[in-house]
């Protein structure tokens, strides 16, 4: 399921992990998302030290997503720190519901590279969508 973005979305993930606010946990957390338009949009985590007010790295570059004019996610790149992947959280899993179909590929690093792959119906089965209301 890689594709020939992948790099291109690992490297932008990497490069705006590095901008991430963390100055509590220091796990920086870096995504990119692939839109329709074939446009990569990145976001990285913003801690606050009142903790529920902090932002997630996919919640970051979905609001970037909309503020550019996109609505689609085709693939999306989730870089964490350590030797561990990082999964999107489930708050981020059903922001990311919201702008992808659900055979959208989640691919799932750490800074090393690749870790594993899953859809985002693989990663939130039995969702909630548009479709339910």
């Amino acid at each position: 399921m890689i594709s020939k973005y992948f790099d291109q979305l690992f490297q932008e993930a990497i490069k705006v992990r590095k901008k991430a606010h963390v100055p509590y946990s220091k796990f920086k957390v870096g995504a990119a998302l692939l839109t329709e338009n074939k446009k990569i949009i990145v976001g990285c985590n913003v801690e606050n030290a009142a903790y529920p007010q902090s932002q997630c790295a996919e919640a970051t570059a979905i609001g970037n997503l909309v503020t550019q004019g996109f609505n689609t996610i085709i693939e999306i790149v989730v870089i964490g720190s350590g030797d561990q992947l990082c999964s999107p959280c489930g708050g981020c899993r059903q922001r990311i519901r919201e702008f992808a179909p659900l055979n959208t590929p989640i691919h799932m690093c750490n800074v090393d590279g690749h870790q594993k792959t899953l859809t985002l119906a693989e990663l939130l089965p039995y969702s909630f969508g548009s479709e339910n209301l």
